[in-house]
């Protein structure tokens, strides 16, 4: 793509879908300022976007609200039509969205036109859940009346979503939100808002009435989502992100006692057990670390890899992460594209020090490229010691922390030891042995013999400090709605 050609560049194509997105109309922002959003593979700026206000975060809510009750009282059926008419627009323009987010975003082409792909089934999949609300009747056990339990929209939904997986990421939330019958405030991160008003725009042309989804982008989302969470509209809160931001929210949503859906950090073991088909490691591994360049909150971030084929895995994933070619997001050849910030870049480098530090081996990479763009490349380093930081945290890079354990217990024990429990990976030609230790690993995700763990049709979320509620699946829209028990006399 050549950057310099509006023809040939989204960013331009949706350029109406610049301003703030209140009650079906773009705008700039009160206070007239901007935010600037940087490509990560040139450091230059593709575009300014308004940065929100007080005034014009209360605007969104009164927008929300005066759309609510209209948008609870749409049939069923008809909420489902307009999801499924986001899904085709979003299939449609398939390809101009996934350039857009690798511009923005940084992430190879590849991974970006399977985000489109994967965000676009949140759509079609609430469509479908959008006329199968259920509830219940059933006589009380005394005989004395019917127990009728009736499901309702939950009210204004406050939704936050970050960088890694812009498109993913809204529509995982918008999608539930809007067929159990919600209006939204969608508050993307300010590292790749252009997503987020882009699928704004292609919601309103597939008929999603003004005021359902509004859209804001702020420098300041503490003051601007604590004004909308203290207003008695608001009536829930889903949020992706880290888990220290979600601890501050919670306890910014107890305040009005708002319902809470938190899908929080992650810490993803792997564990690769000597009867594993190495094969199939190999390629799930690659998958589970190198989708997004690593940037995922499901990445697999501590491999434990039993030590009769520990060396033999070491030197199959080195040769495979060293190979991968390493460019802007928007390259064809590209397969691992540049970090979303300098930020990310500087913590991935002190975690690889700080491992060196205490007896990590670097089989490849760990250096930063002498490049513009917020580059660093495939790196994989061997025998890290537990008490090394990114055990303990998220690398949220391409770095590969291989570990070596010898029983099951000792493996189970260690993918354990963490706060998070989000995902976790397990390779094994024993399908018994995966389910045997599957139940006994504390996440909320398990991915047995595969790399990919995340679908609309299964209930995404983690147990521990990863988080609260789950989206997609059949349980995602219920985060959405408020039970209602009716006792109606006989």
């Amino acid at each position: 793509m050549d950057r310099s050609n509006p023809a040939t560049n989204p960013v331009d194509s949706f350029k109406a879908a610049r301003g703030l997105y209140i009650g079906g109309t773009w705008r700039a922002a009160t206070g007239g300022g901007t935010i600037p959003v940087l490509d990560p593979a040139t450091e230059g700026v593709l575009a300014e976007v308004p940065d929100a206000t007080l005034e014009d975060a209360a605007a969104a809510v009164e927008a929300a609200d005066q759309a609510a009750a209209g948008w609870a009282a749409t049939p069923p059926r008809r909420r489902s039509e307009i999801l499924r008419r986001c899904f085709e627009l979003m299939t449609a323009r398939a390809e101009e969205l996934a350039v857009l987010i690798s511009l923005e975003n940084g992430k190879a082409l590849r991974d970006a036109r399977g985000e489109v792909a994967y965000a676009a089934e949140f759509f079609r999949w609430n469509a479908e859940e959008a006329v199968r609300i259920r509830g219940d009747l059933m006589t009380a056990p005394a005989g004395t009346n019917r127990i009728i339990v009736d499901h309702q929209p939950i009210g204004i939904c406050v939704l936050i979503t970050p960088w890694n997986f812009p498109a993913a990421m809204a529509t995982r939330k918008i999608g539930p939100a809007l067929a159990a019958g919600c209006t939204v405030i969608l508050k993307p991160a300010t590292e790749t808002p252009l997503t987020a008003y882009a699928m704004a725009a292609l919601c309103e042309e597939a008929g999603v009435p003004a005021g359902v989804i509004n859209v804001l982008t702020t420098r300041k989302p503490g003051p601007v989502i604590g004004a909308m969470l203290a207003d008695p509209r608001v009536r829930k809160l889903s949020f992706t992100g880290s888990t220290g931001v979600g601890r501050t929210l919670l306890a910014e949503a107890a305040k009005t006692v708002i319902s809470c859906s938190m899908e929080l950090g992650g810490n993803a073991p792997v564990i690769v057990f000597d009867d594993a088909d190495l094969d199939t490691a190999i390629e799930g591994v690659m998958l589970a670390k190198m989708r997004n360049a690593g940037q995922a909150c499901t990445a697999a971030n501590r491999i434990y890899v039993q030590s009769a084929i520990y060396d033999a895995f070491a030197a199959r994933l080195t040769g495979r992460m060293a190979a991968l070619a390493v460019g802007p997001g928007t390259a064809p050849e590209t397969e691992c594209g540049p970090m979303v910030s300098a930020a990310a870049v500087a913590k991935i480098g002190h975690l690889v020090e700080d491992a060196k530090a205490r007896g990590a081996k670097l089989l490849c990479g760990g250096q930063r490229p002498d490049r513009k763009g917020f580059y660093y490349p495939p790196t994989v380093l061997s025998e890290v010691p537990a008490e090394a930081e990114m055990i303990r945290e998220e690398i949220f890079g391409p770095v590969a922390a291989l570990c070596r354990f010898d029983t099951d217990d000792e493996a189970i024990a260690r993918a354990n030891d963490t706060e998070y429990g989000l995902s976790a990976y397990i390779f094994t030609r024993d399908i018994g042995r995966g389910l045997k230790v599957a139940r006994r690993i504390e996440s909320g995700m398990i991915a047995l013999n595969r790399g990919l763990v995340s679908d609309p049709a299964a209930p995404f979320g983690g147990v521990k400090q990863s988080g609260l509620g789950r989206e997609g699946g059949t349980e995602g829209i219920y985060e959405f709605l408020e039970t209602k028990y009716i006792a109606a006399a006989l």
